[in-house]
């Protein structure tokens, strides 16, 4: 089992879970984080740090539309190992649904 990185993280990207994380398995996109899965430890320490509730496991119902978009984008995307700014505006998306059409494809530029 893997951790996940869903919707609720696209426009938010606070990056706690970045800084927590042992193996440095997250990814950054312009507008979102995800989380390599072959590279994710199952160690959990991730999930409790994300303010926006963006992280889950694979188990988890949500993270099914979820894990080939982590995957995909882990490949393309810088990865990522210190926490980054957040962007001024993500307390107002925090809890927002239906973001999905919203994710930005482009890479971070915080690496």
């Amino acid at each position: 089992m893997t951790y996940v990185v869903t919707e609720n993280c696209i426009k938010c990207k606070y990056m706690d879970c970045v800084e927590v994380c042992p193996v440095d398995c997250f990814y950054e996109g312009e507008n979102m984080l995800v989380i390599h899965p072959d590279e994710c430890i199952d160690c959990g320490v991730c999930e409790p740090e994300c303010p926006a509730e963006a992280i889950v496991p694979d188990s988890d119902e949500s993270a099914a539309a979820w894990q080939d978009i982590n995957k995909d984008y882990a490949e393309k995307w810088p990865n990522i190992t210190a926490k980054g700014p957040t962007p001024p505006d993500a307390d107002e998306w925090k809890d927002k649904p239906n973001k999905k059409e919203l994710l930005s494809a482009n890479p971070g530029s915080n690496a």
